[in-house]
């Protein structure tokens, strides 16, 4: 497919605030037809589901392409690039090295979670060197691995913060938790300080006043 942003077809559960994201398939196989791409059709599926706007999804080959990629659909102000493939260590993996220089701030969070998460099937997903982050203030960019075990994971921890991270990057409001309504405030049992009497000081059990 081609790598340029276009709109697909729109799911029939289409949000009203018009979210749009974007998939990168980067796997030079997969761009030559010598292997069937199997990962980005699982994320398409799960932006649909979610009443994304989702683009056409690009397939390119690893390295620079991946790049140039990211940099239009960034350029396009989509709210979400979500890349799969290219963030191992082998040596034509480079989604890594292509997205870094595209983030304004980074959120290393989601990839912590991830190879966490990825842990518990196999060791292996420590040697995923993904970022997460924004672009141009407003695009959230997230590098997934390339099998689809990991792929699984990743959108695992993105159901639990997409909406409010794409919320927040949009620059919308959202209330603090009242103290009461905090678990550890209601199991508090620590007793008040009590405030000194006008015209004494509070008494220094250093000293034994």
């Amino acid at each position: 497919m081609s790598a340029a942003a276009k709109p697909a077809s729109e799911s029939g559960a289409a949000r009203t605030d018009g979210r749009t994201g974007q998939v990168i398939v980067a796997s030079t196989r997969a761009a030559t037809g010598v292997y069937t791409d199997r990962t980005g059709p699982v994320i398409d599926a799960w932006l649909h589901a979610r009443g994304w706007l989702v683009l056409d999804r690009a397939v390119v080959a690893d390295g620079e392409p991946v790049g140039d990629a990211l940099a239009a659909a960034i350029e396009a102000g989509l709210d979400l690039v979500i890349t799969t493939g290219g963030t191992g260590v082998s040596p034509t993996d480079q989604t890594p090295e292509q997205t870094l220089p595209l983030l304004d701030r980074q959120l290393p969070g989601i990839m912590e979670e991830l190879r966490r998460r990825g842990t518990a099937a196999t060791p292996l997903a420590v040697l995923s060197r993904g970022y997460a982050g924004i672009a141009r203030g407003r695009t959230v960019v997230i590098n997934l691995p390339g099998s689809t075990g990991g792929v699984r994971d990743g959108l695992a921890v993105l159901t639990e913060v997409l909406d409010h991270l794409i919320d927040q990057v949009r620059g919308a409001d959202h209330a603090a938790t009242p103290a009461a309504a905090h678990p550890a405030a209601a199991h508090d049992t620590t007793p008040p300080t009590a405030a000194p009497r006008k015209g004494t000081l509070p008494k220094d059990p250093r000293h034994g006043h």
